[in-house]
C-alpha cells in the first residue's frame, strides 16, 4: 500500500560506512588502494554521475523477472567512475534527497522526494563513463572496476534506505543486463556530477 500524501519530512542521515578506498592508475588500468590521495595528486578528482528522471512509474526486469519496480518517484541511473569515494556517495545523495523536482499546488517544482512521498529505483550505468572522442566505438575505460564500483553502488543504496526507509528504495542488479522502463512525468530528466555540485 502507498503512503498518504505528503508526510513528515524525514531527515537526511550517514549511515555506518566502509572506510575511503580509491584507485591508483597503473599503465592505463586501475588498482584498489586506501588512499584517496593517491588519485587526487594524479589530478583525477573523484566523480560520481547520475541521471536523474521524474517518474511516475518505473521498473527493472531481469531474466524475465521484476525485480524492483516504483510509482511516483525518481529513477535513478548510477555511474560509479574509477576514482570514486565514499564521499562522493554521500554528496550526491545528499543533493538527490533535496532536489525539489516535483509540483506544488501551483504548478512550481517546489516539493521534494520526501514532500511527496515518493520512492527511488536505483539502477547501475556504467555506460554514463562512455567516451566517443575516438572513432565511433564508445570507450569505458573511466569507469570503475567491477568490484570497488559495486560496493560504492550498495553504499549509495545504503544512504538511500536509511533516508527514505527500506520500503521505498528499490534497484537492479549491478553488472547484470537489465531492461528498465519508465513512464517519465514531465519529461523531466537532469544530469548530476558531483565534480559539479
Amino acid at each position: 500500500m502507498r503512503r498518504s500524501a505528503a508526510p513528515k519530512k524525514r531527515a537526511f542521515g550517514n549511515p555506518p560506512l566502509a572506510r575511503n578506498r580509491t584507485c591508483t592508475v597503473l599503465s592505463g588500468r586501475l588498482s584498489s588502494t586506501d588512499d584517496v590521495s593517491v588519485a587526487v595528486t594524479q589530478g583525477r578528482m573523484p566523480v560520481r554521475r547520475a541521471i536523474i528522471q521524474r517518474v511516475s512509474s518505473a521498473s527493472v526486469t531481469i531474466d524475465g523477472k521484476v525485480t524492483g519496480s516504483i510509482e511516483t518517484g525518481y529513477l535513478i541511473l548510477l555511474g560509479v567512475s574509477k576514482t570514486d569515494t565514499d564521499e562522493e556517495a554521500r554528496k550526491l545523495w545528499g543533493k538527490v534527497s533535496k532536489l525539489r523536482l516535483f509540483s506544488d499546488e501551483e504548478g512550481k517544482t517546489n516539493l521534494s522526494i520526501h514532500d511527496i512521498g515518493g520512492s527511488v529505483l536505483v539502477v547501475s550505468q556504467f555506460t554514463l563513463y562512455a567516451n566517443c572522442k575516438k572513432g565511433n566505438r564508445p570507450s569505458f575505460t573511466d569507469a570503475g572496476l567491477p568490484d570497488e564500483a559495486n560496493r560504492l553502488y550498495e553504499v549509495f543504496l545504503a544512504l538511500a534506505r536509511t533516508d527514505l526507509g527500506d520500503a521505498y528504495v528499490a534497484h537492479g542488479s549491478f553488472g547484470a543486463e537489465m531492461q528498465v522502463e519508465l513512464v517519465n512525468n514531465g519529461p523531466f530528466t537532469i544530469l548530476l556530477d558531483t565534480d559539479t555540485l
